[in-house]
């Protein structure tokens, strides 16, 4: 068997040679730089939907209308920011509420109604328009959140 005999100051020379390598890479490593999350961009879409209305006579002179919201259905989807812009095309003024919230508004022929809608559950909601909503043929939409 061997011994080895190492002197003191070969191992001190060791030790401090360890030590400022380990000093050296600490200090010059990368360093982790701390950042905050980017906060996740909302966006709001925009839809446009018009007031319609249409008459005719008959033959027998009777005077039929209908009246609509076109496009007649949008699709949205669930926690998703919408502009709802309508724009009063026919008839002098469509006061409406939207089934299923609290919504309501109104549309006056030659300018537009902007409504922000944010539905937390999916479903099909009614765009009704309460000036015509009792006629034979109900002036309403759907807005279907998927």
């Amino acid at each position: 068997m061997h011994i080895i005999f190492i002197k003191k100051k070969w191992l001190l020379l060791c030790f401090l040679l360890v030590v400022i390598g380990l000093s050296g890479w600490y200090y010059l490593a990368p360093k982790a730089i701390q950042t905050t999350a980017v906060p996740k961009q909302v966006k709001t879409i925009n839809v446009d939907m018009v007031t319609a209305e249409f008459s005719t006579k008959l033959e027998d002179g009777t005077e039929i209308e209908a009246y609509r919201w076109d496009p007649g259905t949008i699709v949205i989807q669930k926690d998703e920011k919408v502009n709802l812009k309508i724009h009063g095309i026919n008839g002098k003024e469509h006061s409406f509420h939207i089934e299923g919230t609290e919504l309501t508004g109104v549309v006056t022929k030659g300018k537009t109604t902007e409504i922000p809608l944010l539905f937390k559950k999916e479903g099909t909601y009614r765009l009704v328009c309460d000036t015509h909503s009792q006629d034979e043929a109900p002036m309403i939409g759907y807005i279907v959140v998927d």
